[in-house]
């Protein structure tokens, strides 16, 4: 199962409790479901992990999130932040779109297509990134409310959506591993 591959790669308490980094945050980060997999702790991982990834900014601001989100909820830490991942370069433009129509839809924006968007003037090889990041913010800032209010909605969508599709699977999982093992002892019990 995962759950072995996941715990090979985890620390274990003392560990964690001897790291510097730790020490710097106290007792905060010594609850047992922050760095435990079991069903709840790692479903509340992947929802927090979800929401933080839509959280706008880069990695370590998402990664921050995503560790304050899960002390709060006392979820899985390290499945949190790695899930803060399927937001990178690649997924956030669909998602931001994604985001800014649900959120037109929920406030009542007349935005029907993606010739309604505003015209994004942005020259990326004439520029240096210094450039073009704060043309960048300014026309995420035009989008405004729908997007505000849409990537909140997709956030809160996409961890719903995650946390009862991991206890699902972990359910599925679990009854299909008894079933196979009760069909294994009872192969061996009807073959001395």
């Amino acid at each position: 199962m995962l759950r072995k591959i996941f715990k090979k790669y985890l620390p274990s308490h003392e560990s964690i409790q001897q790291s510097r980094f730790v020490k710097f945050f106290g007792t905060l980060l010594y609850h047992h479901n922050l760095w435990h997999l079991h069903r709840r702790s790692v479903a509340g991982g992947v929802a927090a992990g979800l929401f933080a990834g839509l959280v706008p900014g880069s990695n370590p601001v998402q990664f921050f999130f995503a560790t304050l989100f899960s002390v709060i909820f006392k979820v899985n830490l390290p499945i949190a932040v790695f899930t803060t991942l399927y937001s990178n370069p690649f997924t956030i433009v669909p998602l931001y779109i994604a985001a800014y129509f649900l959120g037109s839809w929920a406030t009542g924006s007349k935005i029907s297509s993606m010739d309604d968007l505003p015209p994004l003037e942005l020259h990326l090889l004439d520029k240096h990134l210094s450039e073009w990041a704060p043309v960048l913010t300014d026309y995420l800032a035009t989008l405004g409310k729908p997007l505000i209010v849409g990537l909140f909605l997709l956030a809160s969508l996409l961890s719903v959506t995650g946390y009862f599709a991991v206890r699902m699977f972990w359910r599925y999982y679990v009854i299909h591993t008894w079933h196979k093992r009760a069909k294994r002892k009872r192969h061996s019990n009807n073959n001395p």
